[in-house]
């Protein structure tokens, strides 16, 4: 494995033509995202297309649409889709993710996103790892409202977000009508602070009052994924 080609059981990742790398949250989200019953699928920000990959191997008949606004890495994407085994069921579109959402005719079951959170940090001096890093040009509250627009009526949306913007979340939530249904809180070792925070999002209320629950721990010691990790990620790691 080089550092620019992550390999997986049905397909390859390569990021040498572009800045964004293939990450964790990126396997958690792919992996963790609800699509049973889902014809139509969006990834917004979608990077090299790791995600569109993993859920267009997950359900086996949805059409997946990629939208990332760096013109490189959506390249890249384009290049990994189509050695792929999935060609046929994932587009690629180059640009803003608002633009897309006011111009398409698509509505989506599902609309996933592992967005740019570093909003109050110092800005990164390469272009292309400020725009993956920053939500200078996808701020939460904007990626939930175009979402919205975009979604059919029973449609869902699944986000991977650092738990430090759960605040900020609910404040989205309660501007937008929409309810948590599912969250599943990321330790990357048993004791530690929860770092990263997936959750699915609905118009429908969930069935109790704080939806469904759980949490994921990354690592047992010494460094060794953990076993609910491997169980989450089996279908996709050699």
């Amino acid at each position: 494995m080089s550092s620019s080609c992550f390999r997986f059981k049905q397909f390859t990742v390569r990021h040498d033509r572009c800045a964004m790398k293939v990450g964790t949250d990126g396997v958690l989200l792919g992996a963790w995202a609800d699509v049973a019953a889902c014809r139509t699928i969006a990834d917004a920000g979608a990077g090299t297309g790791l995600i569109a990959l993993m859920l267009a191997q997950r359900n086996a008949t949805a059409q997946v649409d990629g939208v990332e606004i760096d013109p490189e890495a959506c390249g890249q994407a384009t290049d990994n889709v189509a050695a792929s085994p999935f060609a046929q069921r994932i587009r690629m579109y180059q640009g803003a993710f608002r633009d897309f959402a006011r111009t398409t005719a698509q509505r989506y079951d599902l609309i996933v996103s592992n967005p740019p959170y570093f909003t109050r940090s110092l800005k990164c001096p390469d272009e292309k790892r400020r725009l993956a890093r920053h939500d200078d040009r996808l701020p939460l509250d904007e990626l939930i409202g175009d979402s919205l627009t975009l979604l059919t009526p029973a449609g869902r949306i699944a986000l991977i977000l650092p738990v430090r913007q759960q605040d900020e979340l609910r404040r989205c939530l309660l501007a937008h009508g929409l309810h948590c249904i599912r969250r599943t809180l990321v330790y990357a070792v048993a004791g530690a602070a929860p770092k990263r925070c997936l959750v699915e999002l609905s118009r429908r209320p969930p069935s109790s009052p704080d939806g469904e629950t759980d949490s994921l721990i990354l690592e047992d010691p010494p460094h060794q994924r953990s076993a609910a990790y491997r169980e989450l990620t089996r279908e996709f790691y050699l």
